[in-house]
């Protein structure tokens, strides 16, 4: 047994000792520490030659693309950072031109009451002249008489050319149509995704509205007395759309069969009654317009002549003098001090207002380029109604259409003007 034990524990010994020369004959390479988390090794004969020590030039796959995306990532956004610079390059013009278009409009609101103030004043001072004149043998009175009426004359011939009353009103229409066009191009940036088709609209309609409202009274004024009426035109000219360009069949934005045709039906009523009633006032006032701004002159003029021939004893001078005073007076004051200018232009905008509305309905309906859903409540919101209201509205065009009746000739598309 003794002799047993020696053996089992020798080859026991002689065992373990040649497994630990094993061990040490056998060397692993040692793997790194940590992995860089930014580093997507995927197992490859890259990564066996690695660990085996074997060197490698050619830079990992990975390395290039996140290159290549840095750099387009890197481009993308310098464009984008230069549409930004430009639509705030425009946004700073724009609020430049509020607050000129505010400061002409104060100032020439100002001309039109201290000229009517002058001009009545110089007309009322003359009549009274021409009535002490022929009361009393005195050429000084005739002669001052003359004079100021010839000078009110005068002036009522400038004051009735650029209607100051109508200057003032084109000029507010002009602050409130930057002031609209200055928050579009807010939202526009607030959004974040500005291209350069966005500065291109924008540059065009300021320029657009540069030439619709222009400062100068001389050689781009406005035409006071146009021989017919004609709406304001304050945006850019669309241009024809080709067949490339329009809207496919299927296309679908919030869009559907049942909106464009509610819209259709919407734009018919609008101009049906809207665009017609206002062309109607617009023509009457600019006929009421041209004869008080040719009978004011006129009576100052004759007044003026009138007040040569008073002399004492000479009542039918006095008389045609004092009642052509008196009423150039009051002609004056109800074209200046009533604003009919202002009211002129007013229906002119009013006009313009529809007729882009008009523009806007087939322009969307043709390329849908907004979310129907969303452009079907800002039209409701222009003709101051709600959704609901407007697709009611819809429904009693659509039914008058069909059935060949009149609608109700107080329905109007258009509940603010």
């Amino acid at each position: 047994m003794a002799s047993l034990q020696i053996i089992a524990s020798s080859s026991s010994s002689v065992f373990c000792s040649s497994s630990q020369r094993i061990k040490s004959s056998i060397q692993f390479p040692k793997l790194p520490n940590r992995v860089p988390s930014s580093y997507n090794y995927v197992p490859s004969r890259k990564l066996f030659e690695e660990l085996n020590g074997f060197r490698f030039t050619t830079p990992p796959t990975f390395q290039q693309d996140s290159s290549s995306s840095s750099s387009s990532s890197s481009s993308s956004s310098s464009s984008s950072s230069n549409t930004t610079q430009q639509l705030y390059a425009i946004l700073e013009a724009v609020a430049d031109r509020v607050e000129l278009h505010h400061n002409v409009a104060d100032q020439r609101n100002n001309w039109n009451t201290l000229l009517l103030n002058n001009i009545n004043m110089l007309t009322l001072t003359a009549t009274a002249m021409a009535a002490m004149a022929a009361a009393t043998p005195l050429l000084e009175l005739k002669i001052s008489s003359t004079l100021l009426f010839s000078a009110a004359t005068g002036v009522m011939l400038v004051v009735n050319k650029i209607q100051p009353s109508q200057l003032a009103e084109e000029q507010r229409n002009a602050t409130r149509l930057f002031k609209q066009l200055q928050s579009q191009i807010e939202t526009t940036i607030a959004l974040g995704n500005a291209n350069q088709e966005d500065v291109k609209k924008a540059m065009e309609k300021v320029l657009a509205l540069d030439k619709a409202y222009p400062l100068p009274l001389l050689g781009v004024m406005i035409e006071k007395f146009p021989s017919k009426f004609e709406p304001a035109v304050w945006w850019p000219q669309q241009q024809p759309l080709s067949p490339s360009s329009k809207r496919r069949s299927g296309r679908r934005n919030g869009w559907n069969e049942g909106l464009e045709r509610e819209l259709k039906d919407v734009l018919e009523v609008v101009k049906r009654k809207d665009m017609e009633d206002y062309e109607r006032l617009g023509n009457m006032v600019l006929k009421i317009h041209k004869s008080l701004a040719i009978a004011g002159p006129l009576l100052s003029g004759i007044a003026a002549v009138g007040s040569m021939f008073v002399s004492e004893g000479s009542s039918w001078a006095a008389m045609v003098t004092v009642m052509a005073g008196a009423l150039a007076t009051a002609v004056n004051a109800l074209e200046h001090g009533g604003q009919v200018g202002m009211v002129s232009e007013m229906y002119r905008n009013t006009g313009g207002f529809f007729r882009l509305l008009e523009d806007s309905i087939e322009e969307e309906v043709e390329e849908e380029r907004e979310n129907g859903e969303l452009f079907e409540m800002k039209v409701a919101l222009k003709l101051g109604r709600s959704v609901s209201q407007l697709r009611q509205l819809a429904k009693k065009s659509a039914y008058s259409r069909v059935e060949g009746t009149p609608t109700n000739n107080d329905e109007f598309a258009s509940k603010i003007f």
